[in-house]
């Protein structure tokens, strides 16, 4: 795969969401040279062990959802510096991702049965709105929680607020904590709100609204959309072997 095929599908891909949002903040590419790529490694996160992970793989170019954070003071240089060092490519892509068709919100959906999506994960009025899927039949809440544990492997926080099966889910994957997602979520009658983070301000008002709540963890709750954007990748070049980097479970959810 090489670097000029690789960014036209990736326009193709996302369309007018790389119009909506800016380059090298929203999305970007880094240490790209006109080799070849063929073994692509991908990850939630862009942190030093991830670029490392992805030298010891021998990984030509990393996939990630974040870019490394400006505000965790001194990583981005860090990594920048490590995918020079270690001649490996990075294209990080954030918000598109979150609202692409196959990205981070309808992904999750999909996986924990949702047959309908009503409404795709969107940038609404300058914020975040949530994405919502129905299942094919009703579900109780320790079945739901159940199966977001199994899928993305650790301990999921979650609050009871009603006694209802679940049919309609509200998701905003990542930081949705916002009580504004959870008033959505409640608008669109939806049976509970699954996010990626939390705050007392969430449990505070999903209570108070009696909304059932399922948080995981920022990093697992969106790397499904990631593996959607590499497999997309694969089918449509042949040549690349794809791989996901391990990443840790050391987020506090509970």
């Amino acid at each position: 795969m090489l670097v000029q095929p690789f960014k036209s599908y990736i326009h193709q891909l996302f369309g007018q969401l790389l119009i909506d949002f800016k380059e090298d903040i929203e999305y970007g590419f880094h240490h790209f040279s006109d080799k070849k790529y063929t073994r692509i490694g991908y990850a939630t996160n862009m942190t030093p062990e991830i670029i490392l992970q992805a030298a010891e793989k021998n990984i030509d170019l990393i996939i990630t959802h974040h870019d490394a954070w400006d505000f965790v003071y001194g990583m981005k240089e860090r990594c920048l510096e490590l995918l020079e060092e270690n001649k490996i490519a990075h294209f990080y892509i954030h918000l598109p991702l979150d609202y692409a068709e196959f990205g981070t919100c309808s992904s999750l959906l999909r996986l924990l049965g949702a047959r309908h999506i009503v409404q795709q994960s969107r940038h609404l009025d300058g914020e975040s709105s949530i994405g919502i899927g129905e299942l094919e039949s009703p579900r109780s809440m320790d079945r739901l929680v159940e199966d977001m544990t199994q899928l993305l492997g650790e301990r999921v926080f979650f609050q009871r607020n009603h006694h209802r099966e679940i049919q309609r889910i509200g998701m905003l994957t990542g930081a949705g904590h916002g009580t504004n997602q959870l008033r959505e979520a409640l608008q669109s009658r939806c049976d509970v709100y699954i996010t990626g983070e939390k705050t007392l301000y969430t449990v505070q008002y999903a209570k108070f609204i009696h909304m059932n709540l399922i948080v995981g963890s920022h990093t697992f709750t969106e790397i499904y959309g990631v593996q959607s954007l590499a497999r997309k990748l694969q089918e449509k070049f042949k040549d690349i072997e794809i791989l996901q980097l391990s990443e840790e479970h050391n987020e506090v959810v509970s």
